[in-house]
């Protein structure tokens, strides 16, 4: 039986890492609720964290200091799935937010 060899370019090895290890990451910024409203709204905003999460979608997230926040998802389908749920953003207590695509070169997808 003869060894098979893979030989990768860098061409291939970008293209590898690319597919790996390129996430997405939702920043959002706060509106003007009150507390209160955003501890009305955390219950339903927590039971869709905690599906993406237990879905394996979530690397990390949690709110800046000083406000606003952020979560890191392994794809960017994640990321677009998870706005489209999430109360906070839904309901206006994300008063705006951008999905980046990060290019993150140390944590496997």
């Amino acid at each position: 039986m003869q060894e098979k060899r893979v030989v990768y370019s860098a061409n291939s090895l970008t293209l590898l890492q690319k597919i790996n290890f390129m996430k997405a990451v939702v920043i959002g910024e706060p509106s003007d609720a009150t507390m209160e409203t955003i501890m009305s709204v955390y219950p339903r905003h927590k039971a869709v964290a905690d599906k993406f999460i237990n879905n394996g979608d979530v690397i990390g997230m949690g709110p800046f200091v000083g406000g606003g926040n952020m979560a890191i998802f392994k794809t960017r389908e994640a990321a677009e799935r998870f706005v489209k749920e999430d109360p906070f953003i839904l309901e206006g207590l994300v008063k705006s937010f951008v999905i980046r695509d990060w290019k993150d070169e140390l944590l496997p997808g």
